[in-house]
Formats: structure tokens, sequence, C-alpha cells
């Protein structure tokens, strides 16, 4: 997957925005990278009234870059078309924070390797799912958002949409770092922890329900 050289959080808003025009909608959810496309968004285009973001990855003391330190290694095995090896060496590294058992990342390398070739060799999806070996590079601009987004922390003081951070309590204190941070600049925020669930906590290996339960809170005040 390749979204260009021109790629930037810029690029991102201006679809938000082509997206909330066709749909006359006014609130955003987004979660991780998604998180903090939601939460430029809501500080740039004044259509949007409530912004909900699970856990974004804004970096405010270059404490995320330092863990993302696996990414010239991950970006030369996308770029040698080694995808399984590329998944290897994010979930080495980085699953623990997203939430993978520690069993998982302690599997040797070459084991982990094949298991993930002959899955991907056999991957099947649904409708219009997209295939888990397609999103595995996009990874790549998840990581250039986060880069870009260094230091804009006070940046937020000014967003005029209400915004509601929802965390997990068994996720890494890097992201409730950014949490307590948000907290401090953003003028209409309030914040819910959400007991038990990690950074995937909105998605099937997680606990959706309890996640749409808060956003039905949120958005729909019931």
């Amino acid at each position: 997957m390749d979204l260009g050289e021109n790629y930037s959080m810029k690029k991102e808003v201006e679809d938000v925005d082509a997206m909330i025009t066709k749909t006359n909608a006014h609130n955003l959810f987004g979660l991780s990278s998604g998180a903090l496309i939601a939460l430029q968004a809501g500080l740039k285009l004044p259509s949007i009234h409530k912004v909900a973001i699970y856990e974004p990855p804004l970096d405010i003391d270059n404490s995320i870059m330092k863990i993302l330190s696996f990414m010239p290694r991950f970006d030369r095995e996308i770029a040698e078309n080694k995808i399984a090896d590329a998944t290897v060496t994010m979930i080495k590294d980085f699953g623990i924070y997203l939430g993978v058992p520690i069993w998982i990342t302690s599997i040797p390398r070459f084991l982990m390797v094949g298991i993930f070739k002959l899955g991907y060799r056999f991957e099947s999806v649904k409708g219009d799912d997209v295939p888990f070996s397609v999103l595995i590079p996009s990874f790549h601009y998840d990581v250039e958002l986060v880069n870009e987004m260094q230091g804009t922390i006070e940046s937020f003081k000014e967003m005029p949409a209400e915004v509601l951070l929802i965390g997990g309590s068994k996720s890494p204190s890097f992201l409730k770092n950014t949490h307590d941070a948000l907290e401090k600049v953003l003028p209409k925020v309030d914040r819910v922890e959400l007991q038990g669930l990690s950074h995937n906590g909105s998605l099937e290996t997680g606990n959706p329900e309890r996640v749409a339960k808060e956003l039905k809170h949120y958005f729909l005040d019931y």
C-alpha cells in the first residue's frame, strides 16, 4: 500500500473534510493514528462539533519515536516484499504496546516468520475487507503521522470542538501521559478510562461493546 511521497496529516484532514461534507456528519471517532487524524481534523474543521479519540500516539517527549526505532528494519523488509518478516519485526518490538500477549512476542523469530508466511499464503477475506498482508505496509504511514505531529500539543489550546479522551487501564504509560497532557490544554474535554482494556480496546480483540457504550453516551446523550 503506497500513499505517495507527499502523504501528510494535511491530506488526511482534507479527506476527512470531504467525507463530512458528503455525509453532513459533525462527530468523529478515531483510534490510535486515526485518533491523531480526528484530533487534528477537530482543530482545523469548524463543521466538527465533537471528537472522541482512543489513545492517540501524540509524542510529547520523544518516547514514542524511541519505541519505534525498529522502523528502518521494518521499512527495508517491506521494500524487499518480506511482509511476514516485517510483521514479525513489528510484533517483536511493538506488539506488547498493542496488547499482544507476551507469550506470542517471545516465540522464536524464525518460527513466527514461518507461521505468518503460511497464514498470508492462505489468507482469505470476506466482502470488502482488506487482507492483513495488505494492511501491514500501511504501518509506515501511521509512523509518519506520529513523527509529523511531534511538538504540536500546544496547538490544541485552540480546539473549537468538544473532545472525549478514551483509554484503557492496561494501556502503556506513554499513552496515558499523552492523555494527561491533552487534558490540560484542551478547552472542552472529558476523559474516561475503561478498566481492563488495552490499546486494542475498541477492536474485536478487545471489548468494542464497552467503547461503543461510551460513544453512544457521548454522541447521542444516552
